[in-house]
C-alpha cells in the first residue's frame, strides 16, 4: 500500500483511524474534509499560511549539530529545533494552519484540548490572530503543574476550562472538549492537538506538520550531503513525529524512531506506550493502538510529560508499525529527566519534557552507534516544565 496515498477517502490507514461517531458529526466533518482539500489546493490559502510560517512563527526552524553531545557519546547527534518557533513548540505549525482553515470556514470560535499547555498557548494565540473566540479544555492537574502556560493561555484572551473529571489530565481534557463541540459544531471548529481523532483531524495536522519534514530533510543534506540514519521524535498522539517523519518516509536506509513514554514502568497505568502495550480498540472517534485492561476499558495513561500522556496514538503511527516502516521504542521518566539535564548542561539548551524522552534515546542509540548520524526533533522547549522539574528532582 502506497503510505502516500493514504488516508482512504473513510479516513483509514488500513484498519486504522475512519469515523466513529454520530451521523450529524459525520455530516460536518465530511465537509470539512472537502473544504480542506479544496484549500489545500487554493494558492490564495497556502501563500497567506506560508507568509505567516515564515514571518509570524519564524520558519524554518534551524537545524542544529550538537557538537558537545556528539563528542561526548560518539554518533552525530542533530536537532530540529522546533522549539525556536513562536510560542516555544512544533504545536503553532498545526494551530495557525486549523485556525485559518476555521476563518475560511465562517466559524467563530475554536475549540481545543491541551495537556502540557503548548497547544493550548499556540491555539489561543492564533485565535486572538485571526479574531476569532477560544475554549481550552485542559486537566486539573496539567493546570497546577503547566502554569506557565495557563497565565499565557489566559493573557492571550483565551477561555480556559479546567477539567475535574477521571484523572484530571489529557484524555479528560480531549472528552470534555469534544462534548463542547458537538453542542457548537456548526459555529465552531475543533483545533485538535495532535494526529489523533476521528478523520479528517489527523489528516489535517498531518499536513501542517509536514513543513517540519520538509525542512529538516533539505536542511540536513544542505548540512552533510546525505541522509541521517536515524529520525528520533518522541510519540504521544504523534503530530511532531509524524511531521517530521514525513520528510524521510521514502528514504528507506533512514530508520525512524518513535519514542513512547515509559512513565514508572510496565505494568498498566504507570505508562502512556500505546503503540508498545496498547491493542486495538476505539477512542474519541477512531480506531487505533489503545491501552486497555483485561475487560477492554480503557486505562489511564501516565507519563512525567504532560504532552504524552495520552492512552490512545495516531492511526498513522499504528499503520507505520503494522508495516515495520518505523519503529516504536519506550523511554522511563527517570531517562528522560536525566535528557534535560544532560542537554541543558552540555548544549545550553532547555528541552521539553516532552522532547527529552527523543533526546534521552539518541543517546542510548548514540553510546551503540558510533559515527552514525542521528537526527533529533526537538519539539518543544523547557520553560513550561522548570519549576515542576525542580520540585520533581527535589523530592525524589
Amino acid at each position: 500500500m502506497n503510505i502516500t496515498k493514504l488516508p482512504n477517502k473513510d479516513g483509514f490507514f488500513a484498519s486504522y483511524g475512519g469515523q466513529y461517531v454520530d451521523e450529524d458529526l459525520k455530516k460536518e466533518f465530511n465537509k470539512i474534509a472537502d473544504e480542506f482539500n479544496k484549500l489545500k489546493a487554493d494558492k490564495n490559502f497556502t501563500d497567506e499560511l506560508n507568509y505567516l510560517l515564515k514571518y509570524y512563527v519564524g520558519r524554518p526552524s534551524p537545524i542544529y549539530f550538537a557538537k558537545n553531545l556528539s563528542k561526548k557519546y560518539g554518533a552525530e547527534i542533530y536537532l530540529k529545533r522546533e522549539d525556536l518557533n513562536h510560542t516555544g513548540a512544533h504545536k503553532i505549525n498545526h494551530s495557525l494552519g486549523e485556525a485559518l482553515l476555521a476563518k475560511k470556514l465562517g466559524k467563530k470560535k475554536i475549540i481545543a484540548e491541551t495537556g502540557a499547555g503548548q497547544h493550548g498557548v499556540a491555539t489561543a494565540t492564533a485565535a486572538a490572530l485571526m479574531g476569532l473566540e477560544c475554549d481550552i479544555y485542559m486537566g486539573e492537574i496539567d493546570v497546577i503543574k503547566e502554569k506557565p502556560n495557563v497565565d499565557k493561555m489566559g493573557i492571550l484572551g483565551a477561555n480556559i476550562i479546567s477539567v475535574q473529571s477521571g484523572q484530571k489530565t489529557l484524555k479528560e481534557a480531549v472528552d470534555e472538549a469534544f462534548i463542547a463541540y458537538k453542542k457548537e459544531y456548526k459555529t465552531a471548529l475543533y483545533a485538535i492537538g495532535s494526529v489523533v481523532g476521528p478523520h479528517p483531524f489527523p489528516m489535517i495536522v498531518e499536513y501542517f506538520q509536514s513543513v517540519i519534514g520538509k525542512e529538516a530533510k533539505e536542511q540536513f543534506l544542505e548540512l552533510t550531503n546525505t541522509m541521517p540514519d536515524y529520525v528520533v521524535a518522541c510519540v504521544g498522539g504523534g503530530s511532531n513525529s509524524i511531521g517530521i517523519f514525513s520528510g524521510f518516509i521514502d528514504d528507506i536506509n533512514t530508520k525512524l524512531i518513535g519514542v513512547e513514554p515509559l512513565g514508572k514502568g510496565e505494568k498498566l497505568g504507570q505508562n502512556a506506550a500505546s503503540l508498545t502495550y496498547g491493542k486495538d480498540g476505539i477512542i474519541h472517534g477512531f480506531k487505533c493502538k489503545l491501552l486497555q485492561d483485561e475487560k477492554g476499558n480503557i486505562q489511564d495513561a501516565y507519563s512525567i510529560a504532560s504532552g504524552l500522556d495520552y492512552p490512545g496514538v495516531g492511526p498513522k503511527h499504528c499503520y507505520l508499525k503494522e508495516i515495520k516502516r518505523a519503529q516504536y521504542e519506550t523511554i522511563n521518566d527517570k531517562k528522560a529527566l536525566e535528557a534535560f539535564f544532560e542537554l541543558s548542561k552540555t548544549e545550553g539548551i532547555i528541552p521539553a519534557l516532552e522532547s527529552s524522552h527523543a533526546v534521552a534515546y539518541a543517546i542510548e542509540l548514540a553510546k551503540q552507534n558510533k559515527n552514525k548520524k542521528i537526527l533529533v526533533n526537538l519539539s518543544g522547549r523547557g520553560d513550561k516544565d522548570i519549576e515542576f522539574v525542580l520540585n520533581h528532582k527535589i523530592s525524589q
